[in-house]
């Protein structure tokens, strides 16, 4: 969300920038539904201001014994109270107007993005190796299936497409997963664990950016609750229509949590396998900043989400995305591609984003900063993806007779078991 007075100031400068996020110009048409709201808004205040100058005389007229006087302006009074009536649901209906066009305009890129689409994302680092397996690489839904503890087939006569079922061992490794995330985030990283809900209301949709512009993403119960896309929306909203103090900041949130996500834009695309699912696990990170320290804040989340995949000895990439393939509330993310030898490509693993002040302007979110009161500069990353981690650790730690090693970090929640 964005500040009418900001663009009212910088028309030209905000159109460019909405060009760079490949969005059609629009200063003004907002500069003129402002102007209407602000017209309406004078119009309401002057006819007050005429109302109660003309209450206060009929009671001096009355006082006096100026009784009709006194009943004609009772008579212009009503007339005034009418029209203020129909001038406020007229303003309310411009306010309206100007809040949802508001409300579909991504973010603003920092300076620093690149422009362009997908083909213009920068990668700025590679860590570790390539594994050279010495065989060919099965994909994880091979191996699985292979290992009768992935089960694609029963789960869609349970729920249909883009499920599954994870038996024994590998269900496990998946709950390890999480909880070597949970415990490196919040013992190493000072992140504090928060249990979420996972059912939230439409308010704080709109609050993060999924709404109103992406309903048809998301899962949406029959009373109006919608089922989590991920954790940083519960997760942002805790500090909705609250002013925190300076001091208190930053608050760093992590969350597992399932995620539910409809694909809708997704069809045809990683239809085998857990690649892309309806339903999902993320441990997921949230920082609430101020604003001098978000750039550094989003540095340190990157190297976090960063540290899991060391210490998990996956090879991974580094990608500045480009200013139209970042998501709609970022000004700026970085995308972690882990390797994966089964598909022989670098796949997306975690998203860590900067969102500036436009998420908490949609919450009113607020900070006192010695006498002035600011908006608080949100970010969020994943730290990581469990599903994927899990395709990650099959693919790299694949043996050629089909068997998984477990990683080292991860054989203690494994009950030091070593192999699936």
């Amino acid at each position: 969300m964005f500040d009418i007075k900001k663009i009212r100031e910088n028309p030209k400068e905000f159109d460019s920038s909405l060009v760079k996020r490949n969005f059609a110009p629009c200063s003004a048409e907002l500069i003129t539904i402002d102007e209407d709201n602000r017209k309406a808004i004078a119009e309401a205040q002057a006819l007050q201001e005429e109302r109660n100058s003309k209450s206060k005389l009929i009671g001096e007229y009355t006082s006096s014994g100026k009784t009709e006087e006194a009943n004609k302006l009772k008579d212009e009074v009503g007339s005034i109270k009418s029209e203020m009536h129909e001038l406020e649901i007229k303003q309310k209906d411009i306010a309206e107007i100007l809040k949802n066009r508001l409300s579909i305009i991504p973010n603003l890129a920092a300076n620093e993005v690149p422009t362009g689409g997908e083909e213009a994302n920068q990668e700025i680092k590679v860590s570790g190796e390539k594994i050279d397996l010495g065989f060919e690489a099965k994909e994880h839904f091979d191996l699985g299936e292979n290992l009768g503890l992935m089960d694609f087939e029963t789960a869609a006569k349970i729920s249909g497409s883009r499920f599954v079922i994870q038996r024994g061992s590998l269900a496990r490794l998946e709950r390890s997963i999480s909880n070597f995330m949970l415990d490196l985030h919040t013992t190493e990283f000072d992140y504090q664990e928060v249990n979420v809900p996972i059912l939230v209301k439409k308010d704080a949709l709109y609050g993060t950016g999924q709404l109103p512009k992406f309903e048809e993403d998301l899962f949406k119960t029959i009373n109006d609750y919608y089922l989590i896309p991920t954790a940083e929306v519960p997760l942002t909203n805790m500090t909705r229509d609250t002013i925190l103090n300076s001091a208190d900041l930053p608050l760093r949130f992590v969350a597992h949590t399932p995620c539910f996500r409809s694909e809708a834009g997704a069809a045809g695309r990683d239809t085998r396998g857990i690649m892309r699912q309806h339903q999902f696990y993320k441990v997921e990170l949230v920082s609430l900043t101020d604003e001098k320290s978000s750039k550094d804040e989003h540095e340190r989340m990157l190297s976090c989400a960063e540290e899991v995949l060391k210490r998990l000895g996956l090879s991974y990439r580094i990608m500045l995305l480009a200013s139209q393939d970042m998501g709609f509330s970022a000004n700026k993310t970085y995308d972690i591609e882990v390797w994966l030898p089964g598909q022989k490509a670098y796949r997306e693993i975690s998203s860590c984003s900067n969102c500036g002040d436009f998420q908490s302007r949609r919450m009113n979110s607020r900070y006192k900063d010695n006498n002035s009161t600011k908006f608080i500069h949100t970010l969020n990353g994943s730290g990581l993806a469990i599903g994927r981690t899990l395709i990650a650790i099959m693919e790299n730690y694949q043996n050629s007779d089909g068997s998984i090693s477990i990683p080292d970090v991860l054989q203690p929640y494994m009950n030091n078991l070593k192999n699936l």
